[in-house]
């Protein structure tokens, strides 16, 4: 028995190395900007450079937009394909599977060629025109993830029959979707939430052939010309990631632990 467990623990710490190491390493060469000494001066520097704030905050905006249009679109589809579509549901896993087999940085050529100034729908002409085509290019990147929490979310719960118990109430589609549906698989969309939000802050090819100004583009600027403050910013962006998933499984905990013993 103890053989037994010792091979597995052997796994897992050299798993738990792999990871830790070459962050620990890029931690510890991020304090080194001052000569002889350890300091924060390369964080110092990097919260306070006004394109860095920019850049974050412009990622952050466009990861919140890309969340609520992301639900707004696939909340109301998984419920209709369960409920009164179950035939569709192969095409639909199918379609949001694509951007995880469409490498993105033909997703964004296909974007340009058929929104460039001269086709039909000119999006990629104004600074705000482009920012909607990226949102739709972020929401296009997230729907694996939104979709499949979502999905995992209302096969939990009986929908057809909270839906037949609301509508025998009164209730239309829209208030059965918002106030009794949503609620119930809240754990699931904020799970495809945190994840999108992971996703989009640190994504680079698409906002860089795009010429936005997100958080990836400066991160990659910065390491080519710096030295010290790329480590900073990884070290930043990785804490920022390793913080979405843990408030979603704070989240996720949080509501198990609401739920009445039976």
């Amino acid at each position: 028995m103890k053989k037994s467990r010792f091979g597995p623990w052997i796994a897992v710490t050299i798993g738990i190395l792999y990871f830790l190491l070459p962050l620990l390493a890029t931690f510890e060469f991020s304090l080194k900007m001052k000569r002889g000494i350890y300091s924060f001066e390369a964080y110092r520097v990097v919260l306070a450079d006004p394109h860095f704030q920019a850049s974050f905050t412009y990622s952050t905006v466009m990861a919140l937009l890309t969340i609520v249009l992301g639900i707004l679109i696939i909340v109301p589809t998984v419920y209709w394909v369960q409920l009164r579509l179950p035939h569709l549901r192969p095409i639909i896993e199918f379609i949001t599977l694509l951007p995880l087999v469409i490498p993105a940085i033909v997703l964004v050529f296909g974007y340009l060629r058929m929104y460039n100034s001269s086709s039909w729908l000119p999006l990629t002409g104004s600074a705000e025109t482009t920012n909607i085509l990226l949102l739709f290019a972020y929401v296009t990147l997230a729907l694996p993830y939104i979709y499949r929490a979502v999905d995992t979310g209302m096969r939990a719960i009986d929908v057809r029959t909270l839906t037949e118990a609301a509508e025998s109430l009164g209730a239309s589609s829209w208030t059965i979707l918002i106030k009794i549906v949503l609620p119930n698989v809240r754990v699931a969309v904020l799970s495809g939430a945190f994840l999108t939000f992971a996703i989009v802050i640190g994504e680079f090819t698409i906002a860089s052939l795009l010429d936005r100004p997100v958080f990836g583009t400066y991160l990659q600027l910065m390491g080519a010309n710096r030295a010290y403050e790329p480590s900073a910013l990884a070290i930043i962006a990785f804490a920022v990631t390793w913080a979405a998933m843990v408030l979603m499984q704070v989240v996720g905990r949080d509501r198990r632990a609401a739920k009445p013993a039976h």
